[in-house]
């Protein structure tokens, strides 16, 4: 198999090159799940698909989140993302963590919420409990499904509802947990072309086994082929012979929170090491991680350096093009320390 065509098709069907128009994007959108909001400089704000729309995606998910169109829940270990209602069975089925042996908190929060809608701190003056200690108990009924946070606009101060009353049509036995993963690795293989089992465990948060399992599963049903570099569609696979690759000519500095990042979170740690206190984003130059931005993460992101596996002239050539990105995540006013270790 041809490694440079699976990965120019990736970033076709990331819509890297060419933005994707609102039907485009909700398909993206769909086979990407959970959505996340931009890592550290999106915090509070809704999902987004960072570079990959026509259009301005963070408010058109607003508006879809103020109309219910995206709903949130703990997904992937536990963190929260934004889903469409469609496909809460699916994800029920993937990531609910049954309640079996419930504590006294977890049962007073519960038979609170089971009698009517309640803020945080609503809960607060009815149980006298502090605010730090209802918060994981309502963090562990939700990863259960047991209730659900009404976050349908940017206030603070959110209704907390017996999930049924929210979601009565939604059958959590709709789908087997191995079901729905094979669904999501279809969904996931489709958008990231050549993957292995690696990059589903980076990105979805599930146990080796169960990864496995589903893949290996999808081999024998004929739906996904091996190949020296992970698995791939079989009608992907045949489609690459054909393939007439665009040339990829672009510079995203991707934030932490991005598809290409999370799912490639276990090398570029591994390979992009240093010494700063954080990684602030992954440089993705011409459809190749080349490099990571460092600094610290204070209320903007601190740059130190940009730090590139590039020759020395093509460095230089494409300096500005390269800053222009970074400048692009941390803001036009945010400076930049160091590049390549001297001084911008």
């Amino acid at each position: 198999m041809n490694q440079k065509k699976a990965n120019a098709l990736c970033i076709e069907r990331q819509y890297l090159t060419r933005k994707a128009n609102e039907n485009e994007y909700i398909n993206l959108y769909r086979d990407l799940q959970p959505g996340l909001n931009v890592y550290w400089n999106g915090f509070g704000d809704p999902p987004s698909l960072t570079y990959r729309a026509d259009f301005n995606d963070i408010e058109f998910n607003r508006e879809r989140q103020r109309k219910h169109k995206l709903i949130k829940g703990r997904f992937c270990g536990g963190n929260l993302g934004w889903i469409m209602p469609e496909d809460l069975e699916l994800f029920t089925a993937v990531f609910i963590k049954p309640l079996e042996n419930p504590n006294t908190r977890q049962i007073a929060l519960l038979e609170l919420i089971e009698r009517e809608p309640l803020t945080i701190h609503q809960m607060k003056e009815e149980t006298g409990m502090l605010v730090k200690e209802i918060t994981p108990v309502l963090h562990r009924l939700q990863e259960a499904f047991l209730i659900y946070e009404d976050q349908f606009d940017g206030e603070w101060d959110r209704g907390w509802h017996k999930f049924s009353d929210m979601h009565p049509d939604v059958n959590l036995k709709k789908y087997t947990r191995h079901e729905a993963i094979k669904i999501l690795i279809q969904r996931f293989a489709y958008r990231l072309v050549c993957f292995d089992a690696k990059m589903v465990k980076s990105y979805y948060k599930l146990p080796d086994k169960e990864i496995k399992a589903a893949v290996s599963a999808l081999v024998d049903d004929g739906v996904f082929i091996e190949n020296e570099n992970g698995y791939i569609l079989r009608e992907d696979f045949e489609m690459l012979n054909n393939y007439a690759a665009e040339p990829i000519k672009f510079v995203y500095a991707m934030h932490r929170n991005d598809v290409l990042v999370k799912s490639n979170e276990h090398w570029l740690k591994e390979k992009f090491n240093h010494s700063y206190p954080d990684t602030l984003y992954y440089m993705l130059i011409d459809g190749v991680f080349c490099g990571t931005v460092v600094g610290k993460f204070r209320y903007t992101p601190e740059v130190e350096d940009v730090m590139l596996e590039l020759s020395k002239d093509e460095a230089a050539l494409r300096k500005d093009e390269i800053l222009n990105a970074v400048h692009y995540l941390c803001g036009k006013n945010n400076p930049i320390k160091k590049y390549q270790g001297g001084k911008v």
